[in-house]
């Protein structure tokens, strides 16, 4: 990264609370004198043990040594049992590509990573062995990198980048350019780049025993002016009838694109579920600036109006078992002690289904941006507010080793000291053994169409609607907490009668949809 950009993102982790985690963190110039610790004020003590309380979990990254060799991920085992976590959230897919043989997009190409080696399968025979539980985390949107291109010829930039023309399914500014620094991403309103995600991340867990999968980049890039690919603006003209080329700020524009964004997440979740009804959907969520003080606040939040992310629906109408909060605040620097606490004030206060079944909920904390005196104590506030603790990264577990004055094993055995001394958050760690909250669900199609999206769906019980929602690019259409028994979905038309199990996902067979076209009228008859 060159020094302007290393400026540009430090100012950026300053203003916003920290990064996300996808891609691997630009090294920081040297930092100025600490500043004095800001005041935190330490949440009350949540009354009751809630869904992800006890889960303590660390990223393991692969944008340095960790999972490449059989060697390394022994050590990466050991060292988590050390620090005291029973879970850890294994990078699987990088940028559209896998460390792993077995997913439907490629491998990675890495000179470090051992001929013929399977990290996510070593990684989950070993970890299970500990009594830790394994969560293969996959980028969604985030596909490439021009600094470190997948060589693979089935990499999907080969296909489907830059100048594929209409068959790119890159995410495109008004001008469109397609670059975010060096990242390409794909544009989930683009049907064929969201069903080639799904069927990626429902590969990883139909062919690895993993416990579940985390959903990362699940937004678009930050900025905001993003979604203009031609094809993405036709289908937005045809679905919603305006014409013309909406502003990056038109709230309906705005809106349309947020739906693209949940209808990728509704999609993998319910496909999973109907696999495997037990395996937790996770998503690493978007916390930049301070935590909002209710949904209204929230709705005006960058993470809704830029990156697009509306993870308090996806957690109240079932899309998201666990919700891992990339809560990256330094307490150092005021007043991000408290933004931590607020963002995780609003997760506990928007976490309840319909149903009245909550949604798990774990603080995540920058371990590379802070002193392992500060990662406790963030980690210790997160526990007492009745969330669980998951720490980034395994590679970087301090500020010191991020800003390369210090060695990995010397920093996890400070950062360990610090969770796992007498009195320590992680001292004395038991298993995470919460299951998912209850998926009952159904999933569906409508063809026969040249427009599918955008369709009206109504599940009706007793001839009563419990749930309503569209279509999505695809025609895909669903709903995951639904009280089990006889539904009746009605959708352009069509209606189909079928049952939701007590637990899982029943699949319904494809409606077709004619869509009339209206006659003309004659022309008056001549007398």
């Amino acid at each position: 990264m060159s020094r302007p950009n290393l400026r540009r993102a430090a100012l950026l982790l300053t203003l916003l609370g920290g990064p996300t985690h996808a891609e691997s963190p630009a090294r920081p110039q040297q930092p100025a004198a600490t500043p004095a610790p800001a005041p935190v004020t330490t949440p009350a003590p949540a009354t009751t043990a809630a869904p992800g309380a006890t889960l303590r979990g660390l990223w393991v990254d692969a944008f340095g040594p960790g999972l490449k060799t059989p060697a390394q991920v022994q050590q990466t085992v050991e060292d988590a049992a050390r620090l005291g976590v029973n879970t850890l959230f294994v990078q699987a897919i990088r940028r559209a590509d896998c460390l792993c043989l077995k997913a439907s997009v490629p491998a990675v190409t890495d000179k470090d990573l051992a001929v013929g080696f399977d990290p996510l399968a070593a990684i989950t025979t070993q970890a299970h062995a500990r009594g830790m539980r394994v969560i293969a985390w996959l980028s969604v949107t985030g596909v490439a990198n021009t600094a470190a291109p997948n060589t693979s010829p089935d990499h999907l930039m080969r296909a489907h980048g830059p100048t594929a023309g209409r068959n790119s399914w890159l995410a495109r500014r008004p001008d469109g350019t397609w670059q975010e620094g060096r990242d390409a991403w794909l544009d989930a309103g683009i049907p064929d780049a969201a069903d080639y995600m799904t069927r990626a991340a429902v590969s990883l867990v139909r062919n690895y025993p993993v416990d579940g999968l985390q959903l990362d980049r699940i937004r678009y890039p930050d900025g905001g002016a993003w979604g203009y690919d031609p094809k993405v603006l036709a289908r937005y003209r045809a679905e919603t009838g305006r014409a013309g080329t909406p502003a990056p700020t038109d709230p309906a524009w705005q809106a349309w694109k947020r739906e693209q964004i949940t209808n990728l997440v509704r999609r993998i979740t319910l496909e999973v579920k109907a696999l495997r009804p037990d395996a937790w959907i996770s998503a690493a969520t978007i916390t930049y600036n301070d935590g909002p003080t209710d949904l209204s606040a929230f709705r005006r939040s960058r993470t809704y109006a830029d990156v697009l992310q509306d993870w308090p629906t996806w957690m109240q109408t079932g899309l998201l078992d666990l919700n891992v909060l990339m809560n990256y605040k330094r307490d150092t620097i005021t007043p991000q002690g408290d933004w931590f606490d607020h963002w995780n004030t609003f997760a506990r206060s928007v976490r309840t289904r319909a149903d009245g079944q909550q949604a798990a909920l774990a603080a995540g904390t920058a371990m590379y941006l802070n002193a392992p005196q500060v990662t406790a104590a963030q980690a210790t506030r997160a526990l007492q507010a009745g969330l669980g603790w998951v720490g980034y990264s395994y590679r970087t577990p301090t500020a010191d080793v991020y800003g390369q004055r210090q060695a990995t094993p010397a920093g996890l055995q400070a950062v360990q000291a610090a969770l796992t001394g007498p009195g320590a958050p992680l001292a004395g760690t038991q298993p995470w053994t919460d299951t998912p909250p209850t998926t009952r669900g159904l999933l569906g199609r409508v063809t026969g169409t040249a427009t599918p999206g955008g369709r009206a769906v109504q599940a009706l019980q007793a001839g009563r609607v419990v749930a309503q929602g569209q279509t999505d690019a695809l025609g895909y259409y669903g709903f995951a907490a639904l009280p089990a028994g006889p539904t009746e979905i009605r959708v352009s038309g069509q209606r189909w009668l079928d049952t939701v199990p007590e637990r899982g996902v029943v699949r319904l067979p494809d409606l077709l949809v004619r869509d009339v076209q209206p006659v003309p009228s004659l022309p008056p008859a001549r007398p």
